[in-house]
């Protein structure tokens, strides 16, 4: 009878997947948009209910920014974009820029 010579199992290389980072999309306050157009533009390019899109403007009217949303990076600046985009295009100047989430 042979010796059988068991060698120990090969173990995968454990991978390590981070989550993505995180982005704030925030609406700056300016002194020339309607304020109905902004709740329509934060119903229609976040989903907002109606009440709470007056919310969101009302306090980046009082406090000059207000936090919309957190998304990953590239969905924050895509929905950020499409916002401005839609002010441009009516010509006002609503502005929504992102940061990173601490």
């Amino acid at each position: 009878m042979q010796d059988t010579v068991i060698s120990p199992p090969r173990l995968q290389p454990e991978v390590l997947t981070e989550r993505p980072k995180l982005h704030k999309v925030l609406l700056n306050n300016d002194d020339f948009t309607p304020r109905e157009f902004v709740t329509r533009v934060l119903a229609l390019e976040f989903r907002m209910p109606e009440a709470r899109a007056r919310q969101v403007m009302m306090t980046a009217h009082q406090r000059g920014v207000c936090m919309v949303a957190v998304f990953t990076k590239d969905i924050a600046e895509e929905k950020a974009t499409a916002a401005t985009d839609l002010g441009r295009k009516n010509g006002f100047p609503l502005l929504f820029t992102t940061e990173p989430e601490e």
